[in-house]
């Protein structure tokens, strides 16, 4: 139990550094940065200047490469190397979408976050390994880490999506989505795993209640703010990433709404707090909680009144999934103190 509650960590960490990496994509605009996937430019490590995406006399290309060419991705049909001229029956257009540009950093910086995803890919594996071990003891732990399994194949599917559809609104919310279910998944192993005991008092309705509805309203609202980010990316391509003082000149209801369900936020888990420990001292997370949700105000109030200071966004967004996170397990504690609830 232990050794598999030790990988459930490493894995929840390395989420969490995937949630960072597409936070910095998403600050960077480095989204399209491979334009297609799961290859980068046609390659597996992707170029790191515009020559390796120009056509050229002479040249040997694989089949999958990619050039740029009319302001176009072209495809390599085969194996084959260049004449003295073009031949337009040796390439294929890239049909998926019309995105057509070559940023070293930006591509770099998409190409660093799947690397990142990929990382997560193996000790996810060596769960569901060691899940099989444990299956006469507890087979709910093989049962949800092979749910985690279909979840993060799931995400992979909609990471393709999203560059297919060149970062499409409201797919990038759905991604986000999927990134909290493996982050509540994962908790949920930890804490089916875990073999430490810890006296929590059983907690009133009330106060049970208001924990389920305080998650459940973190949950919207960071649903909330990736439909605002959305809106962000729009009025970037609009007005250009030097006009941050203009980003949110006319903004949407969403965000009038994403800003105020924060003071809701703050209250609720203000009361939140004050129940618990008044209940059991030893309700200490909500101490975290209630830190995250002080920063993650604090840079929300930096983007919306100081145009968006550097780093900013994914901060905002990770203290967000820590909230998440924290607030999810405190709930798992709540619902087992009957039998002794475990802890991290």
């Amino acid at each position: 139990m232990k050794r598999f509650q030790k990988v459930a960590k490493v894995t929840l960490v390395l989420v969490y550094l995937v949630i960072v990496a597409g936070a910095v994509v998403r600050m960077t605009g480095s989204g399209m940065g491979c334009p297609d996937w799961p290859k980068c430019f046609g390659y597996y490590i992707p170029p790191t200047s515009i020559e390796a995406l120009q056509w050229q006399p002479d040249r040997a290309f694989k089949k999958g490469q990619v050039i740029i060419k009319d302001e176009r991705l072209w495809i390599a049909t085969a194996d084959f190397t260049t004449a003295t001229s073009y031949q337009d029956s040796n390439w294929q257009e890239y049909d998926k979408h019309d995105y057509a540009e070559f940023n070293v950093w930006h591509t770099w910086i998409e190409y660093i976050n799947r690397l990142v995803t990929v990382v997560l890919g193996i000790p996810m594996l060596l769960l569901l390994v060691l899940s099989f071990f444990l299956y006469s003891k507890d087979r709910s732990i093989t049962y949800v880490t092979l749910l985690t399994i279909v979840v993060l194949g799931i995400q992979a599917i909609l990471g393709k999506i999203v560059v297919d559809t060149n970062l499409k609104a409201g797919m990038i919310t759905i991604h986000m989505v999927i990134a909290f279910v493996l982050i509540a998944l994962l908790l949920l192993l930890i804490f089916k795993s875990g073999g430490e005991k810890t006296a929590l008092k059983i907690l009133d309705k009330t106060t049970r209640n208001l924990l389920l509805l305080t998650t459940l309203i973190t949950m919207a609202q960071v649903v909330l703010g990736t439909q605002v980010r959305e809106f962000i990316d729009q009025q970037i391509d609009l007005l250009g990433e030097n006009s941050k003082h203009l980003w949110l000149q006319k903004p949407t209801l969403k965000f009038y709404v994403h800003r105020s369900f924060s003071i809701v936020i703050v209250l609720l888990n203000v009361v939140l707090a004050l129940r618990l420990l008044k209940i059991n001292p030893k309700y200490t997370k909500i101490k975290w909680a209630l830190l995250f949700i002080g920063l993650s105000v604090l840079s929300g109030v930096a983007m919306s009144y100081l145009d968006f200071p550097f780093a900013t966004q994914p901060i905002h967004l990770v203290l967000a999934a820590l909230l998440f996170g924290v607030q999810f397990y405190i709930v798992l504690e709540t619902l087992n103190t009957s039998k002794g609830s475990k802890t991290l």
